[in-house]
């Protein structure tokens, strides 16, 4: 009777070591006897493994899971959390899966994973999930898609503005040219080979930057759209196409004489069709409004009208670039007035955004010398264009907090070719109005432009290079494309005093995982 009664506990027993889940039970112990394993292999198989057991595999295999240990090195390189801004990040992950032997479960996986393509995020999800005047800041009550705890790839962090440097070099070899061969500046001895020397630098920097951006354009197609839809990057795109510009207008004579006219055409066509979006949206009354993106940024698309009038004229052309110049001319003056009195909506541009007011100085520079070329002489157009200019650039010189308290960033290239333009357009008035002090501006002028340009591209050099923080993680091109959910806290007296506090606490908080507030006490970067 006992012996049956104990063969009757073993089946209950079985069952109930199959639903216990405890750490470490997948692992047996090696000392044990294979009569032993066999019994207890065949006892599980008359049972039903419950849901939430540590045996996920089935029985009949008589395989035990184990947990493969893995190199945290090796999970870093094969960070997903990319992938969204890949170019290529669905199909063709799973294409190489199956062509590397995954297994079947693994191309499943892939398969019903959500797909990585994304909406086109309209402005308003950058007004909503964005604050300050460049729209960089993200909001407490927001969360990026992107992680916050590495630094990005390079590719994903290159921005549309390194553009600027290239702006900056090639109008150096402008100013160098015309201080070679102007007549008012003949007394100076100036070499072309400067003017070659630089043309072929910033030929080179064009060159490097472009096919950088190329390749952001093949692997993060994602990451170059958000920035085309960001109310104050797409301006940036002017710049690749102004600074070919202003290579062709440098060019030295020992290059080529004569630019053929069909460069014009190219070169202007890119920047016709982005006008022709930019310049809608300023007077459609949408979200992109004037009033409401208004920022010396938008300056590159008049300086893009411009540089193009003066590079048609000096080709021949007629018509074209005096319709460039008007198209120009007309939005810098709607530009101009609604940039200088600054809505009581518009936010007050950081210490670090400084250098973006020079933009101001580099219209009028370039319309100047832009009217020159096309009535044949510096007349009272080209004057009026010209006082307007220099008038900014010593208001603005004279305030000598602009120019510290801030940290070194790609913005600071906007000091560069507004400088060197009203450097170029005082030599030009230097030829009308023969004096001393016309002489001494243009070499004062130039100088100052010369030091500027020699000091950033050794700043730069040191940042890209020695101290690797010139590309930080470009937060506002990760934004979620709806707004994270979170949870309403009662507030009670202290109200807005606690609010930032809440929102950092729900960015760490998982309540999909179902995860509690004893779960989130510890960051998600912690390590066990």
């Amino acid at each position: 009777m006992r012996t049956e009664g104990f063969l009757k506990v073993i089946p209950s027993l079985s069952k109930t070591i199959s639903c216990l889940e405890m750490n470490g039970f997948d692992h047996v112990d090696s000392q044990l006897d294979s009569t032993r394993s066999h019994s207890l292999n065949s006892l599980a198989v008359t049972t039903t493994t419950p849901r939430g057991t540590m045996f996920p595999e089935s029985p009949a295999s008589r395989k035990l899971p184990s947990t493969p240990w893995r190199n945290p090195r090796i999970n870093k390189l094969k960070d997903t959390r990319f992938d969204s801004f890949k170019t290529w990040s669905g199909r063709l992950e799973r294409q190489i899966s199956v062509l590397r032997g995954k297994s079947r479960e693994r191309e499943q996986e892939l398969i019903s994973r959500p797909s990585t393509e994304t909406e086109t995020i309209p402005v308003d999800r950058y007004f909503d999930a964005l604050e300050g005047p460049e729209w960089d800041t993200l909001r407490a009550s927001e969360e990026i898609i992107l992680p916050e705890d590495r630094k990005w790839p390079f590719l994903l962090r290159f921005p549309i503005s390194s553009f600027g440097i290239c702006l900056g070099v090639s109008s150096q070899a402008i100013m160098w040219k015309n201080l070679a061969t102007s007549a008012s500046t003949n007394f100076l001895h100036m070499s072309l080979k400067a003017n070659l020397g630089l043309w072929g630098i910033s030929a080179a920097l064009m060159a490097i930057i472009s096919v950088v951006y190329a390749l952001k354009i093949i692997f993060y197609f994602e990451a170059i759209r958000r920035e085309y839809y960001h109310p104050i990057r797409v301006n940036f795109f002017f710049a690749p196409w102004i600074a070919l510009l202003f290579l062709a207008l440098g060019v030295p004579a020992s290059v080529t004489q004569n630019l053929h006219t069909s460069l014009w055409y190219i070169l202007m066509a890119p920047i016709f069709c982005l006008e022709l979006k930019i310049y809608g949206q300023w007077m459609s009354g949408g979200q992109r409004r004037l009033s409401k993106v208004a920022n010396p940024s938008n300056h590159l698309s008049i300086v893009g009208n411009f540089g193009g009038s003066l590079l048609g004229e000096s080709m021949g052309l007629t018509e074209g670039p005096i319709f460039f110049f008007a198209v120009g001319l007309a939005h810098y003056i709607v530009m101009f007035v609604t940039l200088y009195q600054r809505l009581p909506t518009n936010e007050t541009l950081p210490k670090e955004l400084h250098p973006v007011f020079f933009l101001f100085v580099a219209a009028p520079s370039v319309a100047s010398m832009a009217w020159t070329t096309i009535q044949g002489s510096f007349d009272h157009g080209s004057r009026i264009s010209y006082f307007v200019a220099l008038f900014l650039y010593f208001s603005l010189a004279v305030r000598i907090n602009f120019f510290r308290g801030f940290k070194f960033s790609l913005a600071w290239w906007a000091y560069t070719f507004p400088m060197t333009g009203a450097a170029i357009a005082t030599i030009s008035y230097s030829l009308v109005v023969t004096n001393l002090v016309t002489k001494c501006l243009a070499i004062i002028l130039c100088a100052l432009s010369r030091l500027t340009l020699t000091g950033l591209l050794v700043t730069t050099i040191i940042h890209a290079f020695v101290l690797r923080d010139l590309f930080p993680n470009g937060i506002s091109i990760a934004i979620s494309e709806r707004p994270i959910p979170t949870r309403k806290w009662y507030l009670g007296r202290s109200g807005s005093s606690d609010a930032k506090h809440i929102d950092q606490y729900h960015k760490y908080v998982d309540y999909s995982q179902g995860k509690g507030i004893e779960a989130s006490l510890t960051h998600p970067n912690s390590f066990n």
